[in-house]
C-alpha cells in the first residue's frame, strides 16, 4: 500500500492523497506493477478511475446543483469545469463519460431537469478542454471542438422539439401571448408604441425561424463557452500540471513475471530525472534480503526518495536492478510503501475500515483486523473515527494497512519524520521488529541519525553517493535577543475547544487554556502529537472560533477577539506548500500584500532568499525554500504576531539550523512569534520563554532570564 502526499483524506483539499493511495492499495489486483509509462491503459475502469470519478465527479455535481439553485451562487458552474477538466486531463475519456453519465442522474434526481442539463454542458466544456490540453494542441482545436459539440448538441435540441410537437406550440403560443401584452401595454404610450410592435416583429420572426435561432444559439454559446474556458480552466489545468498523474515517477513498468520483491540487488545504480543535468543517484550498490531493517540516512536532495522509487520497481537510468520476480508495488505479497505525511495517507472514515481499505473482498474478509490493529499498538481502536487519531497513530495505521497487503517488501520513506520524539523512537521499535515477526524486509529511509541505530545496516547517501558518514551539520545555537519585549499583544482567558460539539462524535482538543504573549517576544509551545498544539495555533490565528473562552488581541488602543481580525495574526502552516497558490514566487509575495517589485525584493531579504527567486515556480521550491517563502509572504503582509506551526518538520539539520537562525532575524526586527512544535531542542535556541500543552492542558511553564518590558511596535515595515 502506498499512501498518496496529498491531503484530501483530512481536508486540504488535495486530490492526490486519494488518487495516489487509491492506485497502489487497491489498483494493481491483476499483479502487475503499474501502467506503461506515456499510454493510456485499456479495459475496464481502474479502481484509480473509479475514485477520481467518484471524489471529482460528487465535487461537479454539487457546484452545479449549487449554482443553479442558489441566487447570485451562479459563478460556480464555471469552477464546476475544473473537476471534469482535470478527469479528462489526467484519465480516459470512458472515465469522464461514465462520470458525466452518474452525474446528470444524481443532479437530476437532486435538483431537476435545469441542473442536470447544466451539468451536461459543463462536462463537454470541461472534457474538451482537457483533452486539448492533454493532447498538447491549441486554442483552434479546442474551438473547433466546441463547435462540433454545439453543433451535436443543437440537432438533439432542435429534434426534441420537432418531436414533441405540442410542448413547443405551447411554448411558443405563450411566449406570442408575452409579447402580445407587452405590444399592448407600449401602445398606452405614443412614444413607445414603435418599440412594441418591434418586439412582436422580432418574436414572430424568431418563432416563424426558431429552428435556426435555437441551433445558431446553441452553437454560438458552445464556441463562446469554449473560448472563455480555455483561458479560465485552461490556465487552470496548466497550474495543475505538477500534481502526480499517470506517469507519476512512482509508478513502475509492466512486469508480468510472478510477484517476488527479494532478495533485491542494485549494481552500479544510477538515476537521472528528465531535463535534469545531474544524476540523482550514482554508483549505488546495495542488496535487500527477507528478514533485514535497514535504514537509509541523508539530508534533503541526498537521493533518498529517489533510491526508494529504484526499490519500489522503477527502473534505473543506469545499472542493474536483479530481484526474482516483479516488486508488485500495491499488491499481496509484493511492495508496500508508508510515506511522510500521515494524515494523507488515512481514507477509511473508521479504523477498521482503513485497514482494509482498497483491498478486493475476497482479500479484506481474511484479514484479522484487530491482531494487526494489536501488533502496532492500536488495539481496541478499530472502531475509531481515523479524524481522531494523532499523528504516530496515524502512521501506526499505515503500518497495519501495509501489513494487511502481506508485502515482502516494507519501504517507510520518512514516515517518522512529521511526529514528535516520542512517536518516532515507538515507531521506529515498530518497524525494527517486523522482519522478525514475518516473511519480509523493511527499509526505513530517513534524515534522523538516531532512527538508525536499531537497523541491521545503515546506508548513508550524500549527494546521490553512498558514504561512508554524513557530513556534519551544524545545530541551532542559543541567540540572545537584541531587542526588549513589549506590553502583553495577544491573550487568551478560558479557551476551550470541542470538535462535533454536541453530537455523538464529540472530540475535546483544549481545556481552560490562559495565556498572555507579548509584543515582540517568542514563545514556543511544546507537546506531542495529539495534544492539541494545532487546535490552539488556528484559534490564535482567528481562524477557528474557541467553543469556550476568549482569544483577544491588543492593537495599542483597540481590544478586540482576533476572529474579527482575520490577518492581524497570520499563521504558517506545518506543510508550506498548502499555503502557495501562486505559479510564481514573487506572484505569491505579492498576493499576500508585497506590492511591487521592491517589496517583493524587501521581503525576499528578510528570509535570507535571492532575490532572484521571485521569478521562479513555486513548484520547483524545496521544503526548506517553501516555508521561506510561507515566511517571506508573511512579512510582506504586515502581520502583528505570526503563529508557526511546526516549522522544522521535514527538515534536515541544516535545513532545521537555517529557519532557527531566520526566526531569530525575525525576533529581532520587532515580529512576534509563537512557534508550536515539538521540537524543543532546536527552537529553544531563539525563544524566549516554553509553554506546556499535554492533552489539551497548559501544564508548565518555562520562562526565559527576565527580559524588562518597554514601549514597543512591533512587525516589520
Amino acid at each position: 500500500m502506498l499512501r498518496g502526499s496529498g491531503g484530501l483524506g483530512r481536508g486540504h483539499g488535495r486530490l492526490v492523497g486519494v488518487t495516489d493511495s487509491y492506485r497502489i492499495r487497491g489498483g494493481l489486483s491483476d499483479g502487475r506493477t503499474g501502467s506503461s509509462e506515456g499510454a493510456l491503459p485499456t479495459g475496464a475502469l481502474r479502481p484509480i478511475e473509479l475514485a477520481a470519478a467518484a471524489v471529482l465527479g460528487g465535487a461537479t455535481v454539487g457546484l452545479v446543483t449549487l449554482g443553479t439553485l442558489v441566487p447570485f451562487a451562479a459563478a460556480l458552474q464555471l469552477v464546476a469545469a475544473v473537476p471534469m477538466g482535470l478527469l479528462a486531463h489526467r484519465y480516459r475519456f470512458r472515465t469522464q463519460l461514465a462520470t458525466a453519465i452518474a452525474g446528470t442522474l444524481v443532479t437530476f434526481v437532486a435538483a431537476g431537469l435545469l441542473s442536470a442539463e447544466n451539468l451536461v454542458g459543463v462536462a463537454v466544456i470541461g472534457g474538451i478542454i482537457g483533452t486539448v490540453k492533454r493532447r498538447g494542441r491549441g486554442l483552434p482545436a479546442a474551438t473547433a471542438l466546441s463547435a462540433l459539440a454545439g453543433i451535436i448538441m443543437a440537432v438533439l435540441t432542435v429534434g426534441m422539439l420537432l418531436a414533441l410537437a405540442k410542448s413547443r406550440h405551447l411554448l411558443f403560443d405563450n411566449i406570442r401571448n408575452l409579447a402580445k401584452g407587452v405590444e399592448n401595454l407600449a401602445a398606452r404610450q405614443s412614444s413607445l408604441e414603435p418599440l412594441g410592435r418591434a418586439v412582436s416583429d422580432l418574436t414572430d420572426t424568431v418563432l416563424h425561424w426558431w429552428w435556426a435561432f435555437v441551433g445558431g444559439g446553441i452553437i454560438a454559446a458552445m464556441v463562446a463557452s469554449g473560448v472563455f474556458s480555455w483561458f479560465v480552466l485552461g490556465s487552470v489545468l496548466d497550474r495543475l500540471t505538477w500534481l502526480p498523474g499517470r506517469n507519476d515517477l512512482l509508478d513502475a513498468p509492466d512486469d508480468d513475471r510472478p510477484v517476488a520483491p527479494l532478495p533485491v540487488t542494485l549494481r552500479q545504480v544510477a538515476f537521472r530525472y528528465p531535463g535534469a543535468r545531474a544524476d540523482a543517484l550514482q554508483g549505488i550498490d546495495l542488496t535487500v534480503d527477507v528478514g533485514e531493517f535497514v535504514a537509509v540516512v541523508g539530508h534533503n536532495g541526498s537521493g533518498k526518495s529517489t533510491l526508494t522509487r529504484i526499490l519500489a520497481g522503477r527502473p534505473p537510468t543506469a545499472g542493474t536492478v536483479t530481484r526474482p520476480g516483479a516488486a508488485g508495488l500495491g499488491v499481496r505479497g509484493g511492495t508496500a510503501m508508508v510515506l511522510q505525511r500521515p494524515e494523507s495517507q488515512t481514507l477509511g472514515v473508521l479504523v477498521a475500515d482503513d485497514v482494509v481499505w482498497g483491498l478486493p473482498t475476497e482479500y479484506a474478509a481474511e484479514v484479522d483486523i484487530d491482531a494487526l490493529l494489536a501488533e502496532v499498538g492500536l488495539a481496541g481502536m478499530g472502531g475509531r473515527e481515523t479524524a481522531t487519531l494523532s499523528g504516530g497513530q496515524q502512521q501506526r495505521l499505515a503500518v497495519a494497512a501495509a501489513l494487511a497487503r502481506r508485502p515482502t517488501l516494507l519501504l517507510a520513506d520518512e514516515a517518522t519524520s512529521m511526529i514528535d520524539p516520542e512517536g518516532r523512537r515507538d515507531l521506529v521499535a515498530l518497524l525494527a521488529a517486523l522482519p522478525r515477526r514475518h516473511r519480509m524486509a523493511v527499509v526505513l529511509v530517513t534524515h534522523h541519525e538516531a532512527d538508525a541505530a536499531a537497523a541491521d545496516r545503515v546506508v548513508h547517501l550524500a549527494n546521490g553517493r553512498a558514504v561512508e558518514h554524513l557530513p556534519a551539520w551544524p545545530r541551532p545555537i542559543s541567540d540572545p535577543r537584541r531587542r526588549p519585549m513589549g506590553e502583553p499583544v495577544l491573550e487568551l482567558r478560558g479557551v476551550g475547544h470541542t470538535y462535533n460539539r454536541g453530537t455523538p462524535w464529540e472530540a475535546p482538543a483544549l481545556h481552560d487554556i490562559d495565556l498572555t504573549v507579548r509584543r515582540g517576544e517568542a514563545l514556543l509551545i511544546v507537546g506531542g502529537n495529539g495534544s492539541g498544539k494545532s487546535t490552539l495555533a488556528w484559534i490564535m490565528a482567528g481562524l477557528t472560533m474557541p467553543t469556550a473562552g476568549t482569544c483577544d488581541l491588543h492593537e495599542f488602543t483597540k481590544t478586540r477577539p482576533v476572529h474579527k481580525r482575520i490577518g492581524a495574526v497570520q499563521l504558517a502552516f506545518q506543510h508550506s506548500r498548502l499555503q502557495l497558490q501562486r505559479q510564481t514566487v514573487g506572484e505569491e509575495i505579492e498576493d499576500w500584500g508585497g506590492r511591487g517589485t521592491y517589496a517583493v525584493a524587501k521581503a525576499l531579504d528578510a528570509v535570507g532568499l535571492d532575490r532572484g527567486l521571485a521569478s521562479h515556480s513555486v513548484e520547483g521550491l524545496s521544503g526548506g525554500q517553501a516555508k521561506r517563502v510561507v515566511l517571506a509572504a508573511i512579512v510582506a503582509s504586515h502581520p502583528q504576531v505570526v503563529v508557526l506551526d511546526e516549522p522544522l518538520a521535514g527538515l534536515d539539520p541544516g535545513g532545521r539550523a537555517g529557519v532557527v537562525e531566520l526566526l531569530a532575524r525575525l525576533r529581532d526586527s520587532g515580529l512576534t512569534l509563537i512557534v508550536i512544535s515539538h521540537d524543543v531542542a532546536d527552537m529553544a535556541a531563539v525563544c524566549d520563554r516554553t509553554v506546556h500543552l499535554r492533552d489539551g492542558r497548559l501544564v508548565e511553564s518555562d520562562a526565559a532570564a527576565h527580559v524588562p518590558a518597554h514601549d514597543f511596535s512591533g512587525g516589520i515595515r
